[in-house]
């Protein structure tokens, strides 16, 4: 299954998203919500061989996330 990229939606003027990886089906609907916190979250579409660099992945350990498949950035 593809790994999406998401972003949190900054509920303040400045206020710097955080970004996730989720590991989804290709026919699932994109989220809204984070599954863990509840915050409202959007995919980010990244073009070719995107990499998101500097943050979790879904294969890191003590991530401290809830979900399989999903980490905090």
């Amino acid at each position: 299954m593809p790994i999406y990229v998401y972003e949190t939606i900054p509920a303040r003027s400045g206020e710097k998203p955080n970004y996730y990886e989720v590991q989804q089906s290709m026919t699932d609907e994109p989220l809204t919500k984070h599954p863990c916190t509840g915050e409202s979250i959007r995919r980010v579409i990244l073009g070719g061989f995107g990499v998101l660099s500097g943050k979790k992945s879904a294969s890191d350990t003590g991530s401290g996330c809830c979900e399989p498949g999903c980490c905090r950035g």
